[in-house]
């Protein structure tokens, strides 16, 4: 025969047991066998630099995620893959990416866009800063794109002019400026030849001093003082925008007005910056991404193009240049830097 239990034993064993139970209710969620969400995984492939990792654009975009829910680390693994400038690696990070089995693949701008296209048929592609994706040939149809790519295009009819004729504006003289820009970036070329044709329209002499890397910057500037430009408009891709501070202190010590699309080089004491708002799109991207691991097709999301445009205006750099900035144009800006 057993033992009988001491007196309060099983009242002791019932309170135990009771408050295992209610220990239950504060356990986190899954611990007793309820199904967790899946960690999901996404590809991000830019022809930016690991250097300069998270840009602006790229905190917008990972904050705009976790307003939705994706929290890198925790419910979002994201495979960065970053090509130094260079297009030459862009092939072998877009197959890497593939392998990894990533959900969807973040591309910016056009050749990571391209070079993902051509490595997948199947995982989805939201692309963020294609100048001209019809003219890349990334798709065909704006409205309902092709099979498995999707995403913002910086395509804005005349942006270029529209760019150029502020400048006139500020600078009512202005004859003669220099282009700076990425040549290695195909989107970049395709916004020169835009900003070409502009300047035939406005009576303007381009000159192209377009480098191919980082070393060439003081080349390129001194090549805009020796013939005698009135300003540097920037084509500030992914690359360029990198080097910003960089450009804009190289340009002060030549005396030489900046204007650029974005908002970086005006940041860092450029003249001027007229485009788009670039964190915007970003945070717009997280948005194409949130849908589509949520069910939506990339087929399904059309192509969207900016219908809203920023004049930044820097008094401070006008200041130290000498230029006087119509009040009208002040009036018109959306931000103006003192």
């Amino acid at each position: 025969m057993a033992a009988p239990e001491p007196r309060g034993a099983g009242m002791r064993r019932r309170e135990f047991i009771g408050l295992l139970g209610g220990a239950a209710l504060w356990l986190p969620r899954g611990a007793l066998g309820q199904p967790q969400s899946p960690i999901r995984r996404i590809g991000v492939l830019s022809q930016g630099s690991i250097d300069s990792h998270p840009t602006p654009e790229f905190r917008a975009f990972l904050e705009r995620l976790r307003e939705l829910g994706w929290i890198e680390n925790q419910s979002l693994l994201i495979e960065w893959r970053f090509s130094e400038g260079s297009a030459a690696p862009l092939a072998r990070l877009a197959t890497e990416l593939v392998e990894k089995n990533v959900e969807v693949i973040v591309t910016t701008p056009t050749q990571p866009t391209i070079a993902a296209k051509h490595a997948t048929s199947t995982i989805p592609i939201v692309f963020v800063g294609v100048a001209d994706p019809l003219l890349s040939g990334i798709v065909t149809n704006l409205a309902r794109p092709d099979a498995n790519v999707t995403g913002l295009s910086t395509l804005s009819t005349d942006l270029a002019g529209k760019r150029l004729a502020l400048l006139k504006e500020t600078l009512p003289g202005l004859k003669r400026i220099s282009i700076l820009w990425n040549r290695p970036s195909k989107g970049s070329a395709q916004v020169f030849e835009e900003m070409r044709a502009a300047c035939k329209s406005l009576d303007i002499e381009p000159h192209d001093i377009g480098v191919s890397e980082a070393a060439e910057f003081d080349r390129a500037l001194d090549v805009a003082v020796s013939n005698k430009s009135a300003a540097v408009v920037v084509i500030d891709d992914t690359v360029m925008r990198g080097h910003a501070e960089a450009v804009t202190r190289i340009a002060a010590s030549r005396k030489l007005p900046l204007v650029s699309i974005y908002s970086q080089y005006a940041i860092h004491g450029g003249l001027m910056a007229y485009g788009p708002n670039l964190q915007s799109y970003y945070r717009r991207g997280a948005e194409y991404v949130d849908r589509i691991l949520r069910g939506d097709k990339p087929a399904n999301l059309p192509i969207e193009q900016p219908d809203k445009f920023t004049l930044i205006l820097t008094l401070k750099a006008a200041k130290k240049l000498g230029i006087e900035i119509p009040s009208a144009l002040v009036a018109r800006a959306d931000e103006v830097m003192e």
